[in-house]
């Protein structure tokens, strides 16, 4: 892989999958040994941290969907180089147990292998996912 058009639609059937709720479809955009990071302090939100492999990812994916839903994202701006992409996005995001909406940013550097996504760093405002979840 290295084409950019590649990637950008791996990358957006992953994006669908989220939005749909889909966790074994967002898993299949990952490589087996796979591995998603959402940037932050662990001691502040439990939900940050690193897990990797196919069930790792099915548990946690199946932990954000079943709490948090994204109802809408517009894409801000994208950069691919080699077997690397970033994606600025804007979501729309609803805690479900409380049905609270709220508008953020995020960031996703990914990393590709084998026509995959084998590392997805997220970067996204934690203080903010924490006083929704409090």
């Amino acid at each position: 892989m290295g084409h950019r058009e590649d990637m950008i639609e791996v990358i957006m059937a992953a994006y669908a999958a989220r939005a749909a709720g889909n966790v074994e479809g967002l898993v299949a955009a990952f490589h087996p040994e796979g591995a998603f990071t959402l940037v932050g302090d662990k001691s502040a939100l439990e939900l940050t941290g690193r897990v990797q492999g196919h069930q790792a990812l099915r548990e946690a994916f199946g932990q954000f969907i079943a709490n948090f839903d994204f109802l809408k994202r517009d894409i801000l701006s994208d950069l691919v180089e080699g077997q690397r992409a970033a994606v600025q996005s804007r979501v729309l995001v609803r805690y479900r147990p409380t049905g609270n909406n709220w508008e953020t940013d995020i960031l996703d550097l990914f990393r590709f292998q084998d026509g995959k996504i084998v590392e997805l760093t997220e970067f996204a405002d934690t203080a903010q996912v924490k006083a929704m979840i409090s």
